[in-house]
């Protein structure tokens, strides 16, 4: 489906019940909604209804050029607007990697919006701070982003002999024919570019500005995952004041939703049916 927000057309992936609660589940880089075609049919199986959208820069209707354009509060202010449009007046939130980042901040700012919040991969951004500071193996872990904000080359290199390192880089997810799945839109003009656009409208300041999250909040993190270490991931839990849950699965990379689809869900389920 397609939901017209904000003077953009987001392609949504919907699923479920109808009448079911509604879950929205945000995607990371370089994915898009697909990331979780994996998990939905449990959550559809334990009578909820999801919504995946593409987000910012990854639907072709909502692909502003500027770089500010995709700072966090426009990308806060997109998921309060599809939620709108969907007539939900309060969902569960699931967010991965990039879309963990958003889910943290919409939490933290709209908790009314917010039933519960299932952080993946991606800790709350002060914990991810407090890691920047004080572990020097997180700094090395978040050295990569160096190069994608750097306009122009880092498309050349992701983007170079049809898109090899970018398939490098997603090898976890799964086999080729999936790695194809989240590597061949990216190649698509402007795509990759409104994707890491995410990367180069980040500020330390927009980062700083999200609050302690009230909501009940499970975070869910990987000990493989070779961009967040355990420094930040368990630093977590000092900024939720709400019901707190953390979930460590062994043995799986960074690629929760494509990896470990049913422990993610599960952990999804209990969370939702903690306050149901």
């Amino acid at each position: 489906m397609r939901i017209d927000a904000r003077g953009f057309t987001f392609d949504v992936r919907a699923g479920g019940p109808k009448e079911g609660p509604p879950v929205l589940l945000l995607h990371g880089f370089p994915q898009h909604g697909g990331e979780f075609d994996d998990l939905t049919p449990a959550l559809h199986a334990a009578g909820l209804r999801t919504y995946a959208p593409d987000q910012r820069g990854y639907s072709p209707g909502a692909r502003p050029e500027a770089v500010e354009a995709y700072r966090l509060a426009e990308l806060v202010a997109d998921v309060v607007a599809l939620l709108d449009a969907l007539g939900v007046e309060a969902a569960h939130l699931v967010g991965h990697d990039w879309g963990a980042v958003v889910a943290w901040a919409v939490a933290a700012a709209h908790p009314g919006r917010i039933r519960t919040l299932t952080a993946v991969s991606v800790p709350h951004p002060a914990a991810m701070a407090y890691a920047l500071s004080h572990d020097a193996h997180q700094k090395v872990r978040s050295s990569y982003m160096v190069l994608f904000r750097q306009p122009g080359k880092a498309e050349k290199v992701l983007l170079g002999l049809r898109a090899a390192a970018l398939r490098r880089m997603l090898a976890g997810v799964g086999d080729e024919e999936r790695v194809a799945a989240y590597a061949e839109p990216m190649r698509a003009p402007g795509a990759l570019t409104g994707a890491l656009n995410w990367y180069r409208a980040m500020s330390r300041g927009d980062l700083a500005a999200v609050g302690p999250v009230t909501v009940p909040t499970t975070f869910v993190w990987s000990d493989r995952d070779i961009a967040i270490g355990r420094t930040a991931a368990e630093a977590c839990a000092e900024h939720v004041s709400g019901d707190y849950r953390f979930v460590e699965l062994p043995g799986v990379t960074h690629w929760i939703p494509d990896e470990a689809p049913a422990a993610l869900a599960e952990a999804i389920v209990a969370r939702v049916r903690g306050v149901a």
